[in-house]
């Protein structure tokens, strides 16, 4: 259940709102289920009353203050219940209406003075709550923090009603649009309210980002409109952004304050986060034919190499918030949010809707009350910042297999974020991370199809001493994954250590070294996530095309099929 609290100062448009037909006829049986008195005229049940009187009744005290009416005397609540619950009766929602009034402060039971209020029921699911916020004393109610008790009470109430409950919050939340901003965009046909592309926007011109003014140049190059607020000494104390598009009647540009996007995107805040600077990137590669290693570069395109850097910064990462203290996990995952973010917008278009949606959802899981005042995220902020500068990467070829291996990694890291929020009763935030791994699985699962295919098929077409070889190798180093041999992640793990096996590597020392790196009781299907660890410690191909020195030549592999994300393993897929 979830009220959503606005203030204006229009009485007679609003009940002209709640008693009418809605903006697409979407209102039925228009009716008061509560008021103030329980007597105030509902022009929806009779005939007589009409809109106007209704008003003078919620206006009253409002104009007994004359000249010291306040500017906006109306309080808008909106209550909806979740789709799932069942249906409330009149009476049941008149209940919820006066206990949500009573804990927002509007008015208190058996209180003559309180504000005069009702609730009005056009539709199955939800009720509007529309209080006048003068007193019978000529007070205004006193409705500092009316929105945390308004949500604590609907927690309370989904509790006593059997209602599904929806999980509490702790005052880290970016705020919502609100309901006059959904209505804008519904009336203008955009897909969502401005406010949330503003917020997807200025979170990514911080992605990466060394200095504040190349901030302000990302934001500006992203097209949008930015106002500085300048202080006597010059300097800039904040920051606001708008769409160009987006206008109010006087045709003026609607600025949204960074800090009403989202606490962390306040200025103070992303200063923070830029004077830790980011850590210059460890050179990972040697260039081809190298006179002082002898070996090969690893292939690919400076895109796949920041991606593959990217996957062993996002594996650190994913150790810390397992290993690490409180303040040294908080810093990891506002760092993660920086990649998923860079991935997003650097994605080609068959994963880009996932990717974007992974970000919006990690974004909530990147923010608690667990702060990061010393703790030193570069590494991975650099990795973000390597991947921007890197260009776009394809989903194919080598590109599309690093991709995949640098998702792989992200899957786990958002799964370890949520059983770190679940373990501090960050409820909000374990269920964002959690939204955000189903949406990186649902992107691997595009990314992955080919390369994952190839390597299976090869694993299947290894000789039998090589097979054989390897599968004794994968038993003795996992001893615990027995239950997915004979599956395709399986396979592809063999072909991949032999592989490795041909191009000088112990296989055995090799997946000690790759199980070693953190726990993997996160991992769904281990055998997946193995394989694309050993490529990256070993800098094999991501997506080799190349048979491995085996004597056997790899038997056609046919389509590729969609791949299961790392441990979701199909069951279609064991032999």
């Amino acid at each position: 259940m979830v009220p959503d609290i606005s203030r204006g100062s229009k009485t007679y448009g609003l009940l002209a709102y709640l008693y009418g037909p809605g903006k697409h006829d979407e209102h039925f049986d228009p009716h008061m289920v509560a008021s103030f008195d329980g007597f105030a005229p509902d022009p929806g049940r009779d005939p007589a009353a009409s809109l106007k009187q209704l008003e003078q009744v919620l206006d009253l005290r409002v104009n007994q203050l004359g000249p010291r009416r306040p500017k906006k005397h109306v309080w808008h609540c909106p209550v909806s219940a979740d789709p799932e619950d069942r249906l409330l009766s009149d009476e049941e929602w008149a209940e919820v209406a006066r206990r949500v009034v009573a804990a927002a402060g509007i008015a208190d039971p058996g209180d003559p003075d309180g504000c005069r209020w009702i609730a009005v029921r056009h539709d199955p699911r939800h009720i509007h709550i529309m209080a006048t916020v003068v007193r019978g004393d000529g007070r205004q109610a006193r409705l500092h923090g009316d929105a945390q008790r308004a949500q604590d009470e609907c927690r309370q109430i989904e509790k006593d009603f059997g209602l599904k409950q929806l999980n509490p919050g702790d005052k880290t939340a970016a705020k919502r649009p609100t309901s006059a901003e959904t209505h804008k965009a519904e009336r203008l046909g955009r897909p969502e309210p401005v406010r949330l592309q503003l917020r997807d926007q200025v979170r990514r011109a911080v992605a990466g980002c060394q200095t504040e003014a190349e901030f302000f140049d990302r934001l500006a190059a992203a097209g949008l409109l930015v106002q500085r607020r300048i202080g006597p000494s010059g300097d800039t104390l904040g920051y606001s952004v708008a769409d160009p598009d987006d206008r109010n009647g006087k045709g003026d540009p609607v600025y949204f304050p960074g800090s009403k996007l989202a606490p962390d995107l306040s200025l103070p805040r992303i200063r923070k986060r830029l004077s830790g600077g980011v850590r210059a990137a460890e050179a990972s590669t040697v260039e081809q034919g190298d006179p002082a290693t002898g070996k090969a570069r690893v292939p690919g395109s400076k895109a796949a190499r920041a991606r593959r850097d990217a996957a062993a910064a996002v594996d650190d990462a994913t150790q810390t918030i397992e290993e690490g203290n409180e303040e040294d996990a908080a810093a990891q995952l506002v760092g993660a949010i920086e990649i998923i973010d860079v991935l997003a917008v650097r994605a080609p278009a068959d994963t880009r809707v996932q990717l974007l949606a992974a970000a919006r959802a990690f974004e909530r899981a990147s923010r608690s009350h667990v702060r990061a005042e010393r703790a030193d995220n570069r590494a991975v902020r650099a990795a973000a910042r390597e991947m921007l500068s890197s260009g776009y990467s394809g989903n194919r070829g080598e590109d599309g297999g690093v991709t995949a291996m640098l998702l792989s990694a992200l899957i786990l890291l958002a799964v370890a974020s949520a059983r770190w929020h679940s373990a501090r009763s960050h409820a909000q935030q374990a269920a964002a991370a959690s939204a955000a791994a189903e949406q990186l699985r649902a992107a691997y699962a595009t990314v992955a199809a080919r390369p994952m295919a190839a390597m299976a098929a090869r694993g299947r077409s290894l000789p039998s001493s090589v097979r054989e070889r390897q599968d004794a190798v994968i038993r003795a180093k996992l001893p615990d994954v027995g239950t997915e041999h004979g599956g395709s992640d399986w396979d592809a793990l063999a072909a991949t250590l032999a592989e490795a096996e041909a191009a000088g590597h112990d296989p055995a020392a090799l997946l000690e070294k790759a199980r070693n790196r953190r726990e993997l009781d996160t991992a769904d299907s281990v055998t997946a996530v193995m394989v694309w660890r050993v490529r990256r410690i070993a800098k094999l191909s991501a997506a080799p095309l190349a048979q491995p020195e085996t004597g056997v030549r790899t038997r056609s592999e046919g389509p590729a099929a969609p791949a299961p994300a790392p441990g979701r393993q199909a069951r279609n897929s064991r032999r």
